[in-house]
């Protein structure tokens, strides 16, 4: 780190033009506020463009650009004209290949930015700990690997490593917050005990931009983290704490990181591509040997305790809170096929999976005096707010993009099944979220008595929906 030094009377210049790959992703979006907050003229570079539609209005320095790192030629010109280029493009949610897509994107990118002659790249990695080569989960050996392909693009590049990241919104505290709120009592592999050091998101926002405040004189490597060092059991024990659950974790030393990620795609399905990789990663402790993060960026990161703190107090997770089961299932039809598919859920189709799960609950509503199974719903495909569908209500439409049923069933709470198809990446998307809004203990109670149907039955219909398998195969 000899080589960077911070400039005393360092002042932003108001001409400075930032480009930030990966602006749609959680750090992503952040940064690009923060840097239009600092008068940066900022483009944001994003494959979907759509994903972030008025994320940055009030922000009229920044300008969305569509571009795909794997397409070479889909932001030839994104970077001229550009001082600094933040690269925070990572695929974890993109399968088993998710490490060639890496390496194909970071080569595109380091070969543009060399022939736009960008002076300055930083970038955001991991943490990657002492070890053999054959020790170090795919999901860290590859993030260094993008951090040596940015080097070789001829700029100067300021890497910064970071261990879990906790924040509203990030996968390691969303993951952490699905299983503590849904799991009573939780079997923890070893591997839970490895020690890591998190940093909260102001604080790694704060970093990023504090490097560019640096002028450096060489490619440098700084390692950022927050004061604490502790394990993802520590976290979730704390985050258990702060909300004033009682959870009950047992280790079991035979569950191996493969075998939880089957089990995370049950209880925390809309993380579940994600979350695999995360599990791999912390078989590697992730604890700053060489700590920058005050030393030359001058941020004074808040502990573990703090940062969960600032999370739950930007989310609606108090006791009054809705219970949610999200699914996220890429489809084989096209947007509108698969929105008419949702749209003629129900009445003598069914609900494409475990049909007899459905009548059954139906008839236990009946028995006490509820409406039971109707098996009704109107002839023509296209539903209007108001239409009933057997026990559900249409309480929301947008044609072609959403559809949200509310239950009529009676129950200790009120409930909707909502569907949204989405287009991403050139094809189509379902995501399927059934929410329960609970009447206190009785109605928790409720949801989760029947939560393993729910598994069940929510991830064979959405899967049923999106990807056309057999209706009654639960």
């Amino acid at each position: 780190m000899a080589g960077a030094r911070r400039t005393s009377d360092f002042k932003w210049r108001r001409d400075l033009r930032a480009l930030v790959a990966g602006a749609s992703g959680y750090i992503g979006s952040k940064l690009v506020a923060a840097l239009a907050e600092r008068g940066a003229e900022v483009v944001a570079l994003v494959r979907d463009p759509g994903r972030v539609a008025g994320a940055f209005d009030g922000y009229p320095a920044v300008s969305v650009v569509r571009g795909d790192l794997l397409e070479p030629r889909s932001f030839d010109h994104a970077l001229d004209d550009v001082d600094i280029a933040f690269y925070l493009v990572h695929s974890m949610s993109s399968g088993a290949d998710f490490a060639e897509r890496d390496r194909l994107a970071a080569k595109h990118f380091a070969e543009t930015a060399r022939c736009s002659g960008v002076p300055r790249i930083i970038y955001l990695g991991g943490l990657v700990p002492q070890a053999e080569e054959s020790e170090i989960s795919p999901h860290l050996a590859s993030r260094r690997e993008v951090g040596d392909l940015l080097r070789n693009s001829g700029a100067l590049v300021q890497e910064l490593r970071a261990s879990i990241v906790l924040g509203r919104g990030s996968s390691s505290f969303e993951m952490v917050r699905a299983l503590v709120d849904r799991l009573p009592v939780m079997v923890t592999p070893r591997w839970v005990s490895n020690k890591a050091q998190p940093i909260a998101t102001d604080d790694l926002i704060s970093c990023l931009i504090a490097a560019s405040e640096i002028e450096p004189e060489k490619s440098e490597i700084f390692e950022v983290g927050g004061p604490d060092v502790v394990s993802y059991g520590d976290i979730m024990r704390e985050y258990a704490r702060q909300r004033r659950f009682h959870r009950l974790m047992i280790p079991v030393p035979v569950l191996t990181p493969w075998l939880s990620s089957l089990w995370l795609s049950l209880v925390t399905p809309l993380y579940a591509n994600i979350g695999r990789h995360l599990l791999e990663s912390i078989r590697n402790p992730t604890v700053v040997s060489n700590d920058a993060t005050t030393a030359v960026f001058g941020v004074r990161p808040v502990g573990v305790s703090v940062a969960i703190k600032r999370a739950i107090g930007t989310t609606s997770v108090w006791p009054t809170r809705e219970l949610l089961d999200r699914r996220r299932v890429r489809s084989n039809f096209d947007p509108e096929l698969l929105f008419e598919r949702v749209s003629a859920i129900g009445g003598e189709r069914g609900w494409y999976f475990a049909d007899w799960l459905w009548w059954l609950r139906g008839a236990m509503d009946r028995a006490i005096g509820g409406p039971g199974l109707r098996k009704g719903r109107p002839e023509r495909t296209r539903l209007a707010v108001g239409d009933r569908v057997d026990f559900w209500r249409v309480e929301e439409l947008e044609l072609g993009k959403k559809i949200s049923f509310r239950s009529e069933l009676r129950q200790p709470g009120a409930a909707w099944l909502e569907f949204e198809v989405r287009v991403e990446d050139g094809g189509s998307v379902l995501i399927q979220t059934a929410r329960f809004r609970p009447n206190g203990v009785l109605g928790r109670a409720y949801w989760h008595l029947l939560w393993p149907v729910h598994v069940i039955v929510f991830h064979g219909m959405s899967r049923a929906i999106a990807v056309g398998i057999a209706r009654n195969g639960g």
